[in-house]
């Protein structure tokens, strides 16, 4: 179990979602899956039509976390990078001039005009004298020579004025991103990826946590003009689609809420610090073996069912079952945690019913799930001998079938002796010994219809 500390954590963080589910209805899953996008540093897409509370239940959750900056944005084509990412300073290009940057980032510099700041607002009261006069040129004089010494040191390095913009935020909402244009698309790409932006030949780092996006639709990627904009889709690796409120009681709920003015009242919070105590803590949830295979095993599943998931996709699975585990109270990655993988292995919402489906089935209870193919492939080795064996014209039909079907079931034992060795509770340890106690009758059967003596499985599996 998590110790006292990631507990008390914990409780901040679910006191947070359960707050900013009580702002808005129907959002729950949208609430943990800003909570999971910030917990691992990934990005997050809400596709839903407009008026669904998308934006309203991102600025509730940032408006919980102290000392979160945040960039909120409605893009268009006419949308450029200056309006994102900041403009360049045109005085830091001036010679003799210092960067806005620069003087106010240094703390002699803002000390000195402060003083000089100071001695001007209380002039009026001061000694008409030679010394007062002298003492305001010494301040002046102060200020300036050290404002030279950085334009000698600074000048004409380009400067970028980023105040407001995203360069400068810990949490970043774009609506209706696909509406960008081709300039801006390539910025957003590696700020999205590298959380990086590069502006007259510097490159820049940017503390985004998590950037955050809408839209009402994405777009037809099989179109030329647009498929541009499928690396941008891909980077936003967390997808939620939202709805309208379906419940009357939860509708009426909230109207109730925005007339008595209770509407967007924050009662829980965390810092900005606790929250990157948070992050650690989930990396350091451990993710063992078995959900790893219950991981491929989910992905085979899914490029079976003509579900496309790439290894990159695959391979960076794990945070967010690390997060989903750390706000269920895991001690580790269990195979439920993997659940939180529906908005995660999908691209296109067509696809959202048959992931949710495939992870059910296979996390819910993942052993039924390992035991059932077995059993089913046990059950078509027979069929196939039974076939084998009643074609009269083959000489030696029932001694060829019975070879095979040994082998077949042999490798079929070997893999429920894997799934019997990795039992984590008596339910699962009656599903593999009931396994088994089939396949042996299958085995037993099938030697009594060609009249060969019975030999159990273990035995056979011991002579390969």
């Amino acid at each position: 179990m998590p110790n006292q500390n990631t507990q008390s954590l914990c409780d901040r963080m679910l006191a947070v979602m359960a707050d900013v589910n009580g702002q808005v209805a129907e959002r729950e899953e949208l609430v943990e899956a800003i909570a999971i996008a910030l917990l691992t540093r990934k990005n997050l897409f809400i596709l839903g039509a407009p008026g669904q509370a998308k934006s309203y239940a991102i600025n509730q959750f940032r408006a919980r976390i102290t000392g979160a900056r945040q960039f909120e944005r409605l893009l268009s084509k006419q949308t450029d990078e200056e309006q994102l990412f900041g403009r360049v300073d045109l005085s830091s290009l001036l010679p003799g001039s210092v960067p806005e940057s620069v003087v106010s980032g240094d703390e002699l510099y803002q000390h000195l005009r402060s003083k000089l700041e100071c001695f001007v607002e209380s002039f009026s009261s001061q000694k008409d004298s030679p010394s007062t006069y002298e003492l305001l040129r010494a301040h002046t004089a102060a200020l300036a020579d050290y404002r030279a010494a950085l334009a000698a040191l600074h000048s004409g390095e380009p400067s970028v004025l980023t105040a407001g913009k995203i360069p400068e935020a810990d949490i970043v909402f774009l609506d209706e991103i696909f509406k960008c244009n081709d300039g801006v698309l390539n910025s957003l790409l590696t700020a999205l990826n590298e959380r990086k932006y590069t502006n007259e030949g510097r490159t820049y780092p940017i503390p985004v946590i998590s950037f955050f996006a809408a839209s009402n639709e994405i777009p037809n990627f099989n179109d030329p003009q647009e498929k541009i904009l499928e690396a941008l889709y891909d980077r936003l690796e967390l997808k939620v689609v939202t709805d309208n409120i379906s419940d009357r009681t939860k509708r009426l709920a909230v109207l109730a809420d925005k007339q008595a003015g209770r509407a967007g009242q924050a009662t829980a919070s965390i810092t900005l610090d606790e929250l990157e105590q948070m992050q650690a803590e989930v990396a350091a949830i451990p993710v063992p073996d078995a959900a790893n295979e219950l991981a491929d095993d989910i992905l085979c599943q899914l490029r079976k069912d003509g579900v496309p998931v790439s290894d990159r996709k695959y391979l960076n699975y794990y945070p967010i079952a690390q997060a989903k585990a750390w706000l269920s109270g895991h001690s580790q990655v269990e195979s439920q945690d993997l659940l939180a993988l529906k908005n995660y292995l999908w691209q296109k919402p067509g696809d959202r019913p048959g992931v949710e489906t495939v992870l059910e089935r296979m996390c819910v209870n993942p052993m039924q799930d390992k035991v059932n193919g077995i059993r089913a492939m046990a059950v078509d080795v027979r069929t196939e001998f039974d076939a084998a064996i009643s074609d009269a014209s083959k000489p030696n039909a029932g001694s060829k079938a019975l070879i095979k079907l040994r082998g077949e079931l042999v490798r079929l034992y070997n893999e429920q002796q894997k799934l019997a060795a990795s039992v984590q509770s008596d339910g699962e340890k009656a599903l593999t010994d009931g396994l088994l106690a089939d396949m042996e009758q299958i085995n037993r059967k099938a030697h009594e219809a060609v009249g060969f003596t019975y030999t159990p499985l273990e035995q056979l599996a011991a002579l390969q």
